[in-house]
């Protein structure tokens, strides 16, 4: 958390320092991106290397680590919350598409007919109905992981 606290006011002030180049014009605009946004892919690979060669941390007491692990290891509370966190994010996903079509066809029907609000809005509402189902199916699954 401390790194992207720190990261984040630098890649804004680069953000900002790269469109004045961009906007300047010229050749060294588009070089100058390409070198800086070369460096950055350097820096996550090798802050990813030492991420992922690390040894886990833990904290507190041992003999509660050790329970941990063995809760974790067993497999069927981790396949349930991963399942959960597939059915919201299906649903959510599905849900958007959904609104986003039938959202746009009622504003037409809408424009043209200002009378049938009542309508449009009962069919977006049924749309927006499949991220609850979605999340429904989530509760249920951390409900018995």
């Amino acid at each position: 958390m401390t790194a992207w606290l720190i990261a984040l006011p630098a890649l804004l002030v680069g953000a900002v320092l790269g469109q004045l180049l961009l906007r300047r014009g010229g050749r060294a605009g588009p070089r100058v991106l390409a070198v800086a946004n070369l460096g950055l892919l350097v820096v996550g690979l090798v802050l990813a290397i030492l991420a992922f060669s690390g040894d886990p941390a833990t904290a507190g007491d041992p003999g509660a680590a050790v329970a941990a692990q063995g809760q974790a290891s067993s497999g069927v509370g981790g396949a349930a919350l991963i399942g959960a966190a597939i059915a919201v994010a299906g649903s959510s996903i599905g849900a958007s598409i959904a609104v986003a079509y039938t959202g746009a066809a009622a504003l037409a029907a809408m424009s043209e007919r200002p009378e049938l609000f009542g309508r449009a809005m009962v069919i977006v509402g049924l749309a927006e109905g499949i991220a609850i189902y979605g999340l429904i199916v989530a509760i249920i699954l951390i409900g018995r992981a």
